[in-house]
């Protein structure tokens, strides 16, 4: 039996389809789920989320300091002969003398050194509100840190699932292309057979040479639409980018799973981040509100400082001072109530942005169902029609190989097989992202 040539346009694709299952056990595997395990692991987006959610959380414990006394050390050396300095030295040394009442040592005074060490304590007692509201914000905003995490979590899980489902869809264009080309090849191979009989003309065998082009054509586009597609699902899981895995392609859905659980619409709500986050926009409005408020009254506070004051640090004379204050702005040119108006202003929008970002998450869930319902009323079509074109394909060679069918007939049939083919899986890929948008929207 004389062996094809290697020059032979199915030899090379023979030689393609036999590599392509020792490319792909040199890659590892890679399910949807493990991709979208690694995207909420590896992505930079949710390490920079769980850092800002440590910083909010940190926010929280430096809004709390404001209950613990403030304790400040301070060091400090001077010297001059400024009158008022040397005299206010002198007695914080506890080295004033007779002779320092006179006149002339008044106006002139020796130069002095005063080296101070100093202890001061302050700890506010009463506030009106200011520093609770502090907390409250700060609590507000760590909880909205913590839902900025789960919303990105979320988002890299649809983004994840979009990624993977384009990498499908490329492979699947691949092999589509790959198997055109093999039956374009075939083809070509017939009918020049036939043409050698005189049972074809170099017309039907010109028309297939150019359809083999095309199918080429095809296949180098889909090569380069696949690189592209992993590059991306390479990025969105954090992996380097010349990573490669093998990709499995997800179970289809068994006639009784939905991919929907009923629930209402409140339900979803209370799940959502965004719900979430704007909730707490509106909470964080009406506490603004209380501190614009809390900063127009009083505050009060107990003060102590220990000092030691000399002319050098062996030489230290001690001394200590306690006492209260209280402050009450009267008047900062109407900058208070400007803050009042502003803080009610804030909480209007929240409350409003608030009702925008309700509205839209129920319109969200309408439509992510509905696109799965349609999603999954296009891939039971698609799974017949694949099968259909497949059978079609099968008797039109049939009927050509028997001069009962034209060689268009062959090219519009090989034609259907590969768009059913591709279409099948765009259909598929379509009913898991569908799917993923029904969790999100739903809060999940």
């Amino acid at each position: 039996m004389n062996m094809p040539s290697m020059n032979h346009p199915l030899s090379a694709v023979l030689l393609a389809v036999l590599a392509c299952p020792l490319w792909a056990a040199a890659q590892s595997p890679l399910t949807l789920d493990e991709a979208v395990r690694r995207a909420a692991n590896n992505n930079p987006g949710v390490k920079a989320a769980k850092a800002s959610e440590a910083e909010a959380g940190s926010r929280v414990d430096e809004a709390r300091a404001v209950w613990f006394p403030k304790i400040d050390l301070s060091e400090s050396i001077q010297r001059g002969n400024q009158p008022v300095f040397v005299f206010g030295s002198l007695l914080g040394q506890r080295h004033f003398a007779a002779e320092n009442f006179a006149i002339d040592a008044l106006n002139h005074p020796d130069a002095i050194t005063n080296v101070r060490t100093a202890v001061g304590v302050e700890q506010a007692v009463f506030d009106l509100g200011r520093m609770t509201s502090g907390i409250r914000a700060a609590r507000l905003g760590a909880e909205m840190a913590g839902w900025g995490t789960r919303d990105v979590a979320q988002a890299l899980k649809v983004a994840a699932t979009h990624a993977y489902g384009r990498v499908l869809m490329a492979q699947a264009r691949g092999r589509a292309a790959a198997a055109a080309v093999a039956a374009a090849a075939e083809d070509v191979a017939r009918v020049e057979h036939r043409r050698d009989a005189g049972l074809a003309t170099e017309g039907d065998v010109l028309g297939l040479r150019v359809h083999l082009s095309h199918m080429r054509q095809g296949a180098i586009e889909a090569a380069g639409q696949e690189s592209v597609a992993r590059a991306e699902l390479n990025d969105v899981m954090g992996d380097p980018i010349d990573t490669t895995f093998q990709l499995e392609e997800p179970r289809p859905p068994v006639a009784d799973d939905r991919g929907v659980h009923p629930e209402t619409d409140t339900a979803s709500l209370t799940r959502r981040t965004d719900v979430a986050r704007a909730t707490l926009a509106s909470q964080l409005a009406t506490v603004q509100i209380a501190a614009s408020r809390a900063a127009m009254l009083p505050q009060a506070a107990v003060q102590g400082v220990y000092e030691f004051n000399g002319q050098s640090f062996g030489s230290q004379a001690s001394s200590w001072t306690v006492g209260a204050v209280v402050r009450w702005n009267l008047f900062a040119g109407m900058a208070d109530a400007a803050r009042a108006r502003a803080a009610r202003a804030a909480l209007d929008r929240a409350n409003a942005e608030r009702e925008q970002v309700e509205s839209h998450a129920r319109v969200e869930l309408r439509s992510a169902q509905t696109r799965f319902e349609t999603a999954r009323a296009r891939w039971e079509v698609a799974q017949g029609t694949r099968a259909q074109a497949q059978e079609s394909q099968r008797i039109i060679r049939d009927r050509y190989d028997a001069g009962l069918a034209p060689v268009n007939d062959v090219l519009r049939a090989a034609t259907a097989v590969l768009d059913s083919n591709v279409a099948y899986t765009t259909a598929l890929v379509d009913l898991f992202i569908s799917r993923a948008l029904i969790e999100r929207a739903q809060g999940q």
